[in-house]
C-alpha cells in the first residue's frame, strides 16, 4: 500500500534557525531518506519551497481565483512529502514516527487512492 507522509511544521527563517540547526536538520533528513531507501519502501521524497512561494487556485462563481500564498492560515505549513510503499498502516505509522520533523511538527499519513503511472491511472479512478 502506498502512503504519503505529509510533513507539517513551522517555517522559521534560516537566520532564526542558525547554521548549526540547518546542518543538523539536513543530516537528520538525509539519514531518514537513506533508511527508507535502504528498506526498499521509498517511492519519492520532495522538500517544498517556503509556503510564501505558494500559489493557490480555486473557482468562485465560475471564475478562476488565483491567490498568492497557501490557502490555510496556520502556524505550520506543508514542508515536504515522502511517498512510501509499505504493507499496511502500522508500517506507515512506524516510518512516520521516525521522521525528524515529528518532534517539532506533525506528520499526516494519507493512503494513496490513485496514481498516474506509465500513461494510465492505477487504482480507483479519480473523481471527475
Amino acid at each position: 500500500m502506498r502512503y504519503s507522509l505529509l510533513l507539517h511544521y513551522p517555517e522559521p527563517t534560516a537566520e532564526e534557525l542558525g547554521p548549526e540547526a540547518i546542518a543538523e536538520g539536513m543530516r537528520a533528513f538525509q539519514a531518514y531518506a537513506k533508511a527508507l531507501d535502504e528498506a526498499g519502501v521509498l517511492a519519492s521524497a520532495e522538500v517544498l519551497q517556503r509556503s510564501s512561494a505558494t500559489t493557490t487556485v480555486t473557482l468562485a462563481a465560475g471564475e478562476l481565483v488565483v491567490q498568492d500564498g497557501p490557502f490555510a492560515d496556520t502556524k505550520e505549513q506543508l514542508g515536504g512529502t515522502f511517498v512510501i510503499d509499505v504493507p499496511d498502516l502500522d508500517a506507515a505509522i512506524e516510518w512516520a514516527r521516525l521522521a525528524p520533523s515529528v518532534s517539532w511538527g506533525h506528520v499526516e499519513i494519507r493512503p494513496t487512492a490513485t496514481r498516474y503511472l506509465d500513461g494510465s491511472w492505477q487504482g480507483a479512478q479519480p473523481v471527475k
